[in-house]
C-alpha cells in the first residue's frame, strides 16, 4: 500500500533537530521553486514531486544530526538540486559548499539560495577542478557507486573527515565493493525516508596500501 505523501508539518514532526516555523516557510519557497524549474530543467525525477517532503526534504534532513558541530567546511558534491547540500543550509548547517558542474543547474541553486536565503557557497565546475578545500563533512546523494564515489572525494578528505552518503537499496553492495580498495569505519544508518534506502557514515577513509594511485 502507497505511502501517503507527507505534509510539511509531519516533516517537521519527523526530522531528528528542530525546525522552526521560518525554516519551514524557507523549505516551502524552496520546493515551490524546485517544481516550477523542474518544467524547463530535469532536477529531479518527475515521480518524487508527488511525495516531496519525504522524498526530498526529510531523505536530506536525516544528515543533518551526524553532521559534528564543531564541522567548518560541508562539502556537497554533485549538488544538482541542492540535494542533500542546500537543505541542510536551510536547516542552520554552516560552511555548506556545493559542487555542480552543469551551469543550468548551478543557475538553479543560485536562484534557491536567493528566494531561500541559504548560506551557501556554490561552485559551478568539475569536482575534479576544485582545490584547496579541506572538508570537515562531504556529502553526496545519487552522484555514484562508492567507490567512485570515494574516489571523488579523496582529494578533500582529512583524518578527521566524515563521510555522509545517502543511497538506496545498492548501499550495502556498494559498500562491500569499496571495501576492496579502501579502508573506513563504516556505520549503517536505516534511511528515515524509505525502506530501502540507507545513510553511509564512513570516517577514517583512505585508500587500501596495494591500491594507492
Amino acid at each position: 500500500m502507497a505511502q501517503r505523501p507527507l505534509s510539511r508539518e509531519g516533516f517537521a514532526e519527523l526530522a531528528e533537530i528542530d525546525v522552526s516555523r521560518e525554516t519551514l516557510e524557507r523549505l516551502t519557497a524552496y520546493l515551490d521553486l524546485l517544481r516550477r524549474w523542474q518544467r524547463a530543467v530535469n532536477l529531479v525525477g518527475a515521480s518524487t514531486l508527488e511525495d516531496p517532503w519525504r522524498r526530498h526534504i526529510l531523505d536530506c534532513a536525516q544528515i543533518a544530526p551526524h553532521v559534528p558541530a564543531k564541522a567548518r567546511i560541508v562539502l556537497d558534491l554533485g549538488s544538482g538540486a541542492g540535494l542533500p547540500g542546500l537543505i541542510l543550509a536551510l536547516l542552520g548547517v554552516p560552511g555548506v559548499h556545493l559542487v555542480e558542474s552543469d551551469q543550468r543547474k548551478a543557475q538553479f541553486l543560485r536562484e534557491a539560495a536567493r528566494i531561500t536565503g541559504a548560506c551557501v557557497v556554490i561552485h559551478a565546475r568539475r569536482i575534479e577542478q576544485l582545490q584547496g578545500l579541506a572538508a570537515d563533512v562531504v556529502t553526496a546523494r545519487a552522484l555514484a557507486p562508492l567507490p567512485r564515489l570515494l574516489a571523488l572525494a579523496e582529494p578533500f578528505l582529512t583524518p578527521h573527515s566524515i563521510c555522509l552518503f545517502l543511497k538506496g537499496k545498492t548501499g550495502e553492495r556498494e559498500l562491500t565493493a569499496a571495501r576492496q580498495s579502501w579502508h573506513m569505519l563504516t556505520d549503517v544508518v536505516p534511511s528515515r525516508s524509505g525502506s530501502s534506502g540507507v545513510l553511509l557514515k564512513l570516517q577514517g577513509v583512505g585508500r587500501a596500501p596495494d591500491r594507492q594511485p
